[in-house]
């Protein structure tokens, strides 16, 4: 009873820790630079620089951001002026506004949504994440045949 540990509740908290996100209140502004491996989602004031390279980054309906941000994937509620630059896909949402320059494997606009910019599409990236899908797809069928 003491010495075993149940794994099956620490796969979860570790499954659970993956996918952490930190969160900028309303109340708050912050000037300088944000780096981080947690995902983080913005509803205040930033500006300058954001780094979460493997993490996604939430512009909220209340956030107003001025920086260049590089980030897996973004998603944006609120307003962001910079260059933005995504491994993954970039989406802006109904209300939302992106005036800046995107680099992105994959894009999302949504009706009502306002851009103002250039779009470069990164094929390798793209490519890339099919190949992930692919192998992970692949991973899958061999481990439930036992492989």
């Amino acid at each position: 009873m003491w010495g075993k540990k149940n794994t099956d509740s620490m796969s979860a908290l570790d499954e659970s820790a993956k996918h952490e996100t930190a969160w900028l209140g309303s109340g708050l502004q912050v000037k300088g630079e944000i780096t981080g491996t947690e995902d983080l989602q913005i509803d205040g004031a930033v500006e300058g620089l954001i780094h979460l390279d493997e993490r996604k980054l939430t512009v909220g309906a209340t956030a107003k951001v001025t920086a260049d941000v590089n980030a897996h994937d973004v998603v944006v509620y609120g307003y962001l002026k910079g260059n933005v630059r995504a491994k993954g896909r970039i989406e802006i949402k109904k209300d939302g506004a992106i005036i800046g320059n995107l680099r992105m494997a994959q894009i999302l606009i949504e009706d009502g949504a306002d851009f103002k910019g250039s779009i470069g599409i990164d094929r390798s990236a793209t490519e890339q994440a099919e190949k992930n899908v692919a192998s992970r797809a692949a991973a899958a069928g061999a481990g439930s045949k036992g492989i």
